[in-house]
């Protein structure tokens, strides 16, 4: 009996040993796998400072060099008859203005439409396949792809050589549209469907219970898309050196005559310089400075102005 006593007190010790030995090697650090996360995190934080640090550079670059020339006469005159210090870019500004309201009067209607006609009716169809590749295509498309075909359209309807702000707007709505049709299908999408079938079910016309409930739901969704369509086509330039031209004069018809926008404005400061060299890198520098803020303020308020819109509708 004392031989067996002895083997079961053995057992346990050899037992306890054991276990006390997986948790002395439990707790012994892991230096493998500490490596390994201090390997990722460096390789992290190595990916974030070299898309940080260009942009920072860009953004400092222009405010220190287009703070010089940042003051009233810049936003109050523009480039008519000046050939060294002196001037602004008012003619830019409204040239920008302009075309930029006729490309998202032309491109929103267009774009939104189509997406409705994909979720909405034509869901899995022929046609909505076929429409969703061109749309894919226009995507993937050069800029200056657009302005070639819009240039072709306004020879063909107006004439060889016709530049217009208008013919600017065409060609940036080429770029705009497929956009706002993939921003808005998206959006419509997250609309749930049983409020679609409820419509549906009290006898409501299928385009009523889009026009009354579909869109009033998606609206801050789709006000987003279309800003940032917006915010795309804002700084383009190649298209518009095609189709628009360049002016150093005021002009308000978009059917008639060049106009000039904020990126066609920069272009031709930093590559046509006069005599006075300085005098055009410092507009140059302003004009890129103020089109970075029409960018930035864009895309804060494609960021705010959803919340805002459905703050707005829960307080009727």
């Amino acid at each position: 009996m004392s031989a067996t006593v002895l083997a079961h007190d053995a057992d346990r010790s050899a037992s306890c040993g054991g276990g006390v030995a997986d948790v002395l090697a439990s707790s012994r650090p892991r230096w493998g796998r500490r490596l390994r996360n201090r390997l990722a995190l460096g390789a992290v934080v190595l990916a974030v400072a070299a898309t940080a640090v260009p942009l920072a550079s860009v953004i400092w670059e222009s405010v220190r060099r287009g703070m010089a020339r940042i003051d009233a006469e810049l936003f109050s005159s523009s480039m008519w008859a000046v050939v060294g210090p002196g001037g602004g870019l008012l003619h830019a500004l409204v040239g920008t203005l302009l075309i930029t309201a006729a490309t998202a009067l032309i491109a929103i209607p267009l774009g939104l439409g189509a997406a409705i006609f994909l979720t909405e009716y034509g869901a899995e169809g022929r046609l909505a396949s076929l429409t969703r590749r061109a749309v894919d295509i226009m995507v993937s498309i050069p800029s200056i792809v657009a302005g070639l075909a819009a240039y072709a359209l306004f020879s063909l309807l107006l004439g060889p050589g016709t530049r217009s702000g208008l013919a600017g707007a065409v060609a940036l709505a080429m770029i705009m549209i497929p956009v706002v049709v993939r921003s808005s299908e998206e959006v419509l999408r997250l609309v749930p469907q049983d409020l679609r079938e409820a419509g549906l079910a009290l006898g409501a016309a299928r385009h009523k219970v889009i026009r009354r409930v579909v869109l009033p739901t998606a609206l801050p969704g789709l006000t987003s898309g279309a800003v940032l369509g917006v915010a795309r086509i804002v700084g383009e330039t190649a298209p518009l050196l095609l189709v628009a031209g360049f002016t150093d004069a005021m002009n308000y018809n978009l059917a008639d005559g060049r106009m000039t926008t904020l990126p066609v404005f920069i272009y031709t400061q930093w590559s046509a310089k006069g005599l006075d060299t300085a005098a055009y890198d410092e507009r140059a520098w302003a004009g890129a400075l103020v089109l970075m803020a029409v960018v930035v303020a864009l895309q804060l308020a494609a960021r705010h102005l959803p919340a805002q819109i459905a703050k707005l509708r829960r307080n009727r």
